[in-house]
Order: structure tokens, then sequence, then C-alpha cells
């Protein structure tokens, strides 16, 4: 029983092997190739569409990250200038301390001038947030 249940098995197997084989007709794989070229179309669509979303997504994360760097650039700046300018009116200041009576005013006076000045033209570096 098992040999006859083996033989038409095998039987069976060399049918549906030779039925695939077969080719098919011409309208019918005409129809099957145009299904493949719609389908090919339409995911090449949908991945170019997909990949231009990305895209902009990845550009306006680059741009907002540039925008932070820009604003931390000009905040450093500010701060840079207001330190110089601070650090520069002690100094002079201090250079004063040398003289004395009016040439020490004077001086001091001079110091106080200059360094108004100079912190205007750093808070022109202040960024507006």
């Amino acid at each position: 029983m098992n040999k006859l249940l083996t033989v038409g098995s095998l039987i069976m197997l060399s049918i549906v092997a030779t039925a695939c084989n077969k080719a098919e007709d011409t309208a019918e794989v005409q129809h099957d190739v145009q299904k493949a070229q719609a389908d090919r179309a339409e995911n090449v669509a949908e991945a170019r569409k997909d990949g231009a979303e990305s895209i902009n997504s990845q550009q306006q994360d680059v741009n907002a990250a540039q925008r932070d760097v820009n604003e931390a650039r000009h905040e450093t700046s500010y701060e840079v200038a207001i330190a110089k300018v601070e650090g520069d009116y002690k100094v002079a200041k201090e250079s004063c301390e040398a003289l004395s009576g009016t040439a020490q005013r004077n001086c001091k006076d001079q110091a106080e001038s200059t360094y108004k000045v100079a912190k205007a033209q750093a808070e022109s570096l202040k960024p507006n947030t």
C-alpha cells in the first residue's frame, strides 16, 4: 500500500510540475505584465513621495538647528563683548588709582565715558529674545 501511495504521489507531482511549465495565454501574460508595470509605477511614486517627505522633514530639522546655532553665536558674541567692556572699565579705573587729585578724577571720568560708549556698542549685539 505504501508503494502505491508513493508511486501515486510521484505521478501527481510530475503532472503538477509539467502543468507549471505550460505557457500562459498571450493575452493573460500581457495583462499580468501591465499589472506588474502599474504596481511598479505606483511603488516607485510612493517611494519618491515618502523620500521627499523624509528629506523635507530632515531639512526642517537642519534649519531649526542652524537657527539655534546662530542664536547661540549671537548670544555668545554679546556676552563676550559685555565681559570685555566691563573688564576694560575695571582695568581703566584701577589704572587711575596711580594718579591723584584732579588727574585721578579726570582719568576716572574718561574711563566711565569710554565704558558707556563701549557698553552701548556691545548692547547693539544683544540678541532679540
